[in-house]
């Protein structure tokens, strides 16, 4: 059985003693896994991070990152852990190397040491080519890259990403995404990952959480998400044109669509339709995608 790396019990902050920007967060995160922490703008999001990291005071609530309590022992999680948020900064005059060999300082690091460690992450993140300019004249993929080496400097065993792909490019947000996925696989580093990049986060996490205005509705991976929420597996058929079979939904191409109560149905649709005469070109089974289960998951918690 996987270690929790992250255990929170109704976690809850309000910043002006009314309103809670997060309340009554419980998670358990095994390590080794990718957690995606799901919402809009707002939803809370950036306020989890900040207690995981031991940035705020909880208002209500407890939790423990690596076994320690963010609120007591910030120093000791921070050797262990790192941290990419919205808001993080670093010296624009420094250049990218000044500044991770500064900051590997403040982790305890003597200056050769933070040095060497500085540069081996530089190269690994393929950031080596930047090292001696200085961060005002960095591009923003390459700044949003920079944030990510300083958090592993500490060869931190949890990152606690908040919105790590802001203002990336499409191609960045892949490389993003593999250097994630890369980190979590080979060096069983914890991911918790929160976005609201739903297209990106699918096929990245183990598993979701997802987060609206503050309160946490639902929690798991994509398939226990998926019968949670009700939405069916789709059977898809291209078909010769002009073939029209029986109770399905036509859709463009020459395709058609019909619901599935599971995986098994689908060798007995396919044989049946051969059966009877139809001239089958394709088909494929379409599985709800993780913004379909979000959306629908977030409509019918407004709804109510």
């Amino acid at each position: 059985m996987s270690e929790i790396a992250i255990h929170t019990q109704k976690l809850g902050k309000s910043y002006d003693g009314a309103v809670y920007a997060l309340h009554d967060l419980s998670l358990e995160i095994p390590s080794g896994t990718v957690f995606g922490f799901l919402g809009q703008n707002g939803a809370g999001k950036t306020t989890a991070v900040k207690l995981l990291a031991g940035l705020l005071k909880p208002t209500e609530g407890t939790c423990s990152v690596l076994g320690l309590s963010p609120e007591k022992q910030p120093s000791e999680l921070h050797r262990i852990c790192g941290a990419v948020t919205e808001t993080a900064r670093m010296y624009p005059r420094l250049t990218g190397l000044e500044n991770l060999v500064f900051f590997g300082e403040l982790l305890g690091m003597k200056k050769e040491e933070g040095r060497r460690r500085a540069e081996a992450v530089l190269k690994e993140l393929d950031l080596w080519d930047l090292r001696n300019r200085q961060l005002a004249a960095y591009p923003a993929g390459a700044v949003r890259y920079l944030s990510l080496a300083r958090a592993l400097l500490s060869r931190p065993k949890l990152l606690l990403l908040d919105e790590p792909t802001g203002g990336l490019d499409q191609e960045s947000m892949l490389r993003m995404r593999g250097t994630i996925a890369r980190l979590s696989a080979k060096e069983d580093v914890t991911v918790f990952l929160c976005t609201r990049q739903l297209r990106y986060a699918q096929g990245l996490c183990d598993s979701y959480g997802i987060v609206d205005r503050g309160s946490l509705i639902a929690c798991g991976d994509l398939e226990s998400l998926t019968r949670e929420v009700g939405l069916p597996l789709r059977a898809r058929f291209r078909l010769r044109e002009g073939q029209v079979p029986e109770q399905m939904e036509r859709l463009k191409g020459g395709w058609w669509s019909r619901d599935l109560t599971g995986e098994e149905e689908m060798p007995l649709m396919l044989k049946n339709l051969v059966s009877a005469g139809f001239d089958l070109y394709e088909a494929q089974i379409a599985r709800p995608s993780l913004e379909d289960v979000y959306w629908k998951l977030v409509g019918l918690r407004r709804d109510t």
